[in-house]
């Protein structure tokens, strides 16, 4: 393969396969040196995720050219995502950068409203091979400086998911059906029977948000009732951060980022590795 590549492929076998692609979040070159070597090792496809923020942060051009160099070093099929992305003009310029994925997330605006806001993208997305993903129904919790709070969450609505996938000619659809993004205060809930009917009605990849902090058993059934792509965030960087943290507080001299950032590396990779095992994505390629 040797290139980055749209989702649309990865994401249809992982759907008729029953297992789910892992989409871990990235900031920086460390972060998707991780995530790469143990979608490598595990033999694993993998969505390289990146928020508007990380976007600002890295730099559109860095992070494709990073990530083609991640896919030129393997066989691996490795794509490139936006995630949780609302302007569009910003999405244009990443997807003319070489994103091959990307989701726009109209979710808090009305259902009329969100469906013209994705036909535009998905209309200027397909012109390129890129894969469109969007969300129906609001996630509680933060992603970049979006917050959702608890009283305005929805759960996405089986009949209208049908609905919208048919009108926006989407490649993938986010559900929101109990999930979180960040830490749970309590016992994730979540609403499996909701996401049986999605899956009766919706034939597109389904995608599950704020898998953090869920128990792996809790994953694995969404999975095995047709969740095919699985994000992972706030998982990654605790450990990452508390390692690095733990070495600063034994080396409190210490100045070599080589140094200081390895720990937070190694950390954040037995995560990784972990999570491709509860997607069951190991060594499908």
């Amino acid at each position: 393969m040797h290139t980055i590549l749209s989702t649309r492929e990865m994401l249809l076998k992982a759907q008729n396969e029953h297992y789910a692609v892992p989409a871990f979040n990235i900031h920086n070159m460390e972060t998707m040196q991780v995530i790469v070597d143990a979608a490598v090792q595990l033999r694993s496809p993998l969505i390289i995720a990146a928020t508007p923020s990380t976007v600002q942060y890295a730099d559109r051009d860095y992070l494709v050219a990073m990530a083609q160099t991640a896919a030129k070093q393997t066989d691996l099929p490795i794509a490139v995502h936006l995630d949780h992305h609302e302007n569009i003009t910003d999405i244009k310029a990443s997807i003319d950068a070489g994103f091959r994925s990307a989701m726009i997330d109209a979710s808090r605006e009305p259902f009329e409203k969100n469906i013209a806001l994705v036909r535009e993208v998905t209309a200027y997305a397909h012109r390129y091979d890129t894969t469109v993903e969007a969300e129906l129904g609001k996630l509680v919790g933060q992603e970049d400086d979006l917050i959702v709070d608890e009283a305005a969450s929805a759960y996405t609505d089986p009949e209208l998911a049908a609905e919208f996938v048919l009108a926006t000619g989407i490649d993938s659809l986010a559900v929101a059906i109990g999930t979180a993004h960040g830490l749970y205060k309590g016992v994730p809930k979540l609403d499996f029977d909701r996401l049986k009917d999605i899956r009766a009605k919706v034939d597109i990849p389904l995608v599950l948000h704020g898998a953090s902090d869920v128990p792996d058993e809790l994953v694995q059934k969404a999975i095995a009732l047709g969740i095919c792509k699985v994000n992972v965030a706030t998982d990654l960087k605790i450990p990452f951060a508390d390692a690095v943290k733990k070495f600063f507080t034994a080396n409190p001299s210490a100045s070599d980022p080589r140094k200081y950032m390895t720990p937070g590396k190694e950390a954040m990779a037995k995560i990784a590795a972990h999570k491709i095992k509860v997607c069951g994505s190991e060594n499908r390629y």
